[in-house]
């Protein structure tokens, strides 16, 4: 891939003690004599390089563990001893050359546009024969059907030689190694139509089948196309968190003199100094300076958190408003934000290993077709003794068989059942998703910027005078804090002529006014002047005087209650999982009817959750928006999170609707839960495809013209009943509320 550095060991590589020995550098110590070296596999695309992968490292001496992660194209390997095991030499030996993985943002993907070049040739190749295939089957002249046939075949050959590329070097690699997989079937019945159809187009035969070729392999290419660009949507989740690392700190010298390391070079003891605006690089603890933070990325509050000398920070936060400087207390390696990230990579690596109901029916598909196409073949042989028509035949059965139908019968579902979401205001980003997300028994839901809109809102302004509300809202506009925000949003706009206006981090901001001096922010400190009376909350003072309190109070989205209501109705279990203190979490919990709830939990705490009731056999649907809540969306069985959420939440989830309402959520489950009886109604249907189409080609009454047409209409009863979906009764929101759901409660019309 193109975030990996240039290959350390190919075939025929010069020194194999050389990679071994960058191996053994770039490795990370995880204790107890383990080590862990991460390798980039560009070839990994199915769940049989998965299995090929593990199973071949695993054998090696001294390998503890091997994970492969399908979406990053990453394999993780636990090792003991002085020197790493020879993986690269072990991977090119399984047919999957490999080199050392670097955690770079991607600029190119040549994967992709090697795809998308292939797709374009087989289209454009695919589009030509097919017309010129229509004259002939409308009866065209001797000498123009064969002139038909020359210019099909010289069509088919780029077709055939760049775009089915793609699929005849995955079929060689794993015959090589004494495996099948689909790919092989697809090869050969490509092959065998091309060859018989250029034979027959040289003896002047009616019949070639170029056309059939070519559609076969554009179609094909479509789907991988597809589900790699799938794959490189799941990365950008970690590639975003990765962006939150800066690149290296100013670091103090003893004699106070700054310079500025690389962040590798930044470890225990250094001490940092950070400006305003800029991400902690590593955890560390105040030394000097006070502060406000930013820390949604650990707690997924909006609110900030003030700071002081002695107070211990977290690599990836945000430094709001004043100087600060740190003492370094762990490596970046070993920091908050890199833990983050090996979390999703984990968690990605695991949904990876989830095998799509296609992915495991097509288990038995290649053993079944090769083994009846050599049965047609021999038998026709020994019965006829034409090798003609025995191959014709053998190539009839490869093509109606061919996994067109099988291929469509989750796919077609899922884009239809996406479309459906889509004019619900959900956008799905992983079709398996579809097929999770209808498995889910349990809800656990984020709360702030999830149940609630994650910013405050000021509670009943009118109880304030006109005139002191105008003066904090002034003063407000000048402060980007969250409770300033919602000051200002209360009252109209004034020009006041607030003069020397001064913000102090963590405290508050002051201004002056005809002569008086007004500071809004904490009780303590502004009304220090007036013997710090007991006041507490967000305040405005005038010349240390109390003018006036302020309350706030989060908002729940719309549909926020009838959404978990209908969930719970329908046999869900919901919870409430949150990063923000337990005296904010409960009386949310308790306007929602929330009985289980855990607060005050950082990002391995989510996951921790999510991994206990995985254990318990729960399939968990996780709703949430942050920062913090990016590993756990990547851990759960299934994921939503709002359009509002962070960019790396977003893309860590598999679902972001569009809307405000959470009547989202019941809407997915209902479309999915309808999705998933329309896949088990199309396999049934491709069964009984097959049962019927096979014993009849095995017989000689079909053509691989008339196999190619059947294959197509079988295709084409699979897209049929996919599109019933639409049809169906699963709802679709209107702006005003949602509409009931087929399958699971009615959703009361007003919002929360």
């Amino acid at each position: 891939m193109s975030c990996c550095a240039p290959p350390l060991a190919l075939d025929g590589a010069p020194d194999p003690s050389a990679a071994r020995q960058e191996i053994r550098l770039a490795s990370r110590d995880l204790g107890n004599g383990l080590r862990q070296s991460d390798l980039s596999v560009p070839g990994l695309h199915c769940a049989a390089c998965i299995r090929a992968v593990e199973t071949g490292l695993a054998r090696l001496p001294g390998v503890a563990q091997v994970r492969v992660n399908l979406s990053t194209r990453r394999v993780s390997v636990q090792w003991q001893g002085e020197d790493p095991p020879e993986l690269l030499t072990a991977l090119t030996g399984l047919g999957y050359p490999g080199h050392l993985f670097e955690s770079e943002a991607a600029g190119t993907d040549p994967e992709r546009d090697r795809l998308v070049r292939a797709l374009a040739v087989a289209g454009f190749c695919a589009m030509n024969i097919m017309l010129l295939s229509v004259s002939v089957w409308s009866g065209a002249e001797p000498e123009t059907r064969q002139a038909f046939h020359w210019i099909s075949g010289a069509l088919a050959l780029p077709c055939l030689l760049y775009s089915g590329r793609i699929f005849f070097a995955s079929a060689w690699t794993v015959l090589r190694r004494g495996r099948t997989n689909m790919d092989v079937p697809i090869s050969i019945g490509i092959c065998l139509a091309f060859a018989l159809s250029l034979y027959d187009t040289i003896h002047d035969g009616p019949h070639a089948y170029f056309d059939a070729a070519t559609s076969l392999i554009f179609f094909l290419l479509i789907g991988r196309t597809l589900d790699h660009l799938m794959h490189e949507k799941a990365r950008a989740a970690v590639r975003g968190l990765m962006r939150l690392a800066p690149r290296g700190a100013t670091v103090l010298d003893v004699d106070g003199e700054r310079s500025y390391l690389p962040l590798a070079e930044v470890g225990p003891g250094r001490r940092i100094a950070l400006t305003a605006g800029e991400r902690v690089p590593v955890d560390g603890v105040v030394e000097d300076g006070t502060s406000e933070l930013d820390c949604a990325i650990a707690t997924g509050e909006s609110l900030p958190q003030a700071v002081s000398p002695g107070i211990a920070v977290q690599a990836g936060t945000l430094n709001l408003s004043g100087p600060l400087t740190i003492r370094a207390t762990a490596k970046a390696e070993s920091s908050f934000l890199a833990e983050m990230v090996r979390l999703m990579e984990a968690a990605e690596g695991g949904r990876a290993r989830y095998r799509r109901i296609a992915d495991r029916a097509a288990a038995l598909y290649s053993p079944v077709v090769h083994a009846t196409a050599l049965v047609a073949f021999l038998g026709w042989m020994l019965a006829t003794g034409d090798w003609h028509r025995a191959i014709t035949i053998a190539i009839a059965v490869l093509i109606i068989t061919c996994p067109c139908a099988l291929g469509l019968a989750v796919p077609i579902v899922q884009v239809v059942a996406s479309r459906r979401l889509f004019e619900a205001g959900i956008m799905v980003k992983d079709g398996s998703a579809i097929e999770r997300i209808a498995e889910v028994d349990t809800v656990a839901f984020d709360k702030t910027g999830t149940l609630t809109y994650g910013q405050p809102q000021l509670v009943d302004p009118e109880s304030i005078p006109a005139g002191d509300l105008a003066i904090a809202a002034a003063i407000a506009r000048r402060s980007g804090h969250p409770l300033s925000r919602a000051i200002a949003a209360a009252a109209p706009e004034e020009a006041l002529g607030l003069r020397e206006i001064r913000e102090h981090p963590g405290l508050g901001i002051e201004a002056e006014l005809e002569g008086h001096r007004y500071r809004l922010g904490r009780a303590r400190w502004a009304l220090a002047q007036a013997g710090g009376r007991q006041e507490s909350g967000t305040v405005l003072s005038r010349d240390g005087a109390l003018v006036a309190s302020f309350a706030f109070v989060e908002t729940l989205r719309p549909q926020a209650r009838d959404a978990i209501d209908v969930l719970r109705a329908d046999g869900l279990v919901i919870e409430l999982l949150s990063g923000d203190r337990p005296e904010a979490v409960q009386p949310v919990a308790s306007r929602l009817g929330i009985g289980d709830v855990s607060a005050g939990l950082l990002p391995t705490g989510k996951v921790e959750r999510l991994e206990a009731l995985a254990a318990e056999g729960r399939k968990v649907l996780m709703v949430g928006d942050g920062l913090n809540d990016a590993p756990a969306l990547a851990a759960a069985h299934a994921s939503m999170a709002p359009a509002s959420a962070a960019d790396i939440g977003r893309n860590a989830a598999d679902f972001v609707f569009l809307h405000d309402g959470l009547d989202a959520v019941p809407v997915a489950v209902a479309v999915a839960r309808a999705a998933g009886r329309l896949v088990r109604q199309n396999f049934a249907l491709a069964i009984l495809y097959n049962a019927l189409a096979l014993p009849v080609a095995i017989a000689g009454y079909v053509t691989p013209l008339i196999a190619a047409l059947a294959m197509s209409l079988s295709s084409i009863l699979v897209v049929a009943n996919a599109l019933r979906l639409d049809a169906g009764n699963a709802a679709v929101p209107a702006k005003s509320g949602p509409r009931p759901v087929k399958g699971l409660a009615a959703a009361h019309e007003t919002g929360t």
